[in-house]
């Protein structure tokens, strides 16, 4: 198993899934990151659709995060699903919130005005409070125990880290729960570890290079340099 390979670009937040994953169950495996405005001849040889994450298996590869996370449940001596089929099913459908959470969130940071940023916060304001709604007793998902829908939702929270140097956009108003869980999965290790030390200040780097209502505001948040380093 020491050959797998994750091939992604610097920030996605579905890789670092598989990552944590990998982590958690203490699978070795070398992070490979390439440009994807240039994606390598040998990277589209490889992946059909031309996305990442890629996860390398020696001659071969998986793409898709939800075929690669399976892979590597698999693989794992203990699962990271629960036994039950139908609390099985139900992480896997609340997974997939998670995947529709990303997609509001580059909305979010995207949007190229003030309205259509309070209207996607509204999006995401309302994920979020179905999400307090279903909430186990933590301090994970469903409980004590760190699973693959945790390793879903964790990328999520360390975005917001960055959201709220710029400012309180009220999208975990009166969602006590999801603030919880949110501390919870940000303290994990393999979470920390999913990404470069820098990552913080390569997403910001990335933000203010948006034509986007979120980049203005983080300009200013952000005026030098200096400011964005700090957060390194």
């Amino acid at each position: 198993m020491a050959d797998l390979q994750i091939v992604s670009n610097e920030l996605c937040p579905y890789t670092q899934r598989a990552a944590i994953a990998l982590i958690e169950r203490g699978i070795p495996f070398e992070r490979i990151y390439i440009d994807l405005a240039k994606k390598p001849d040998w990277f589209l040889a490889l992946s059909p659709l031309g996305k990442v994450p890629m996860l390398k298996t020696g001659p071969g590869a998986i793409f898709e995060t939800v075929a690669i996370c399976e892979y590597i449940n698999e693989l794992a001596a203990r699962p990271l699903h629960p036994s039950d089929p139908l609390e099985r099913a139900r992480h896997r459908g609340w997974s997939e919130f998670a995947s529709a959470m990303i997609a509001d969130i580059y909305a979010f940071y995207t949007a190229p005005d003030e309205p259509s940023f309070l209207r996607v916060a509204g999006n995401l304001r309302s994920k979020v409070a179905w999400l307090e709604r279903h909430l186990g007793n933590g301090p994970y998902f469903s409980g004590a125990e760190f699973l693959l829908v945790d390793a879903a939702f964790a990328p999520i929270f360390r975005l917001f880290e960055t959201f709220d140097r710029i400012g309180d956009f009220g999208i975990f108003e009166n969602s006590p729960r999801v603030i919880d869980y949110r501390a919870g999965l940000q303290a994990r290790a393999s979470v920390k570890d999913a990404v470069l030390p820098d990552y913080a200040e390569i997403f910001v780097r990335y933000l203010m290079r948006q034509n986007s209502y979120m980049a203005e505001l983080a300009t200013e948040t952000f005026a030098t340099d200096q400011a964005v380093s700090a957060m390194a």
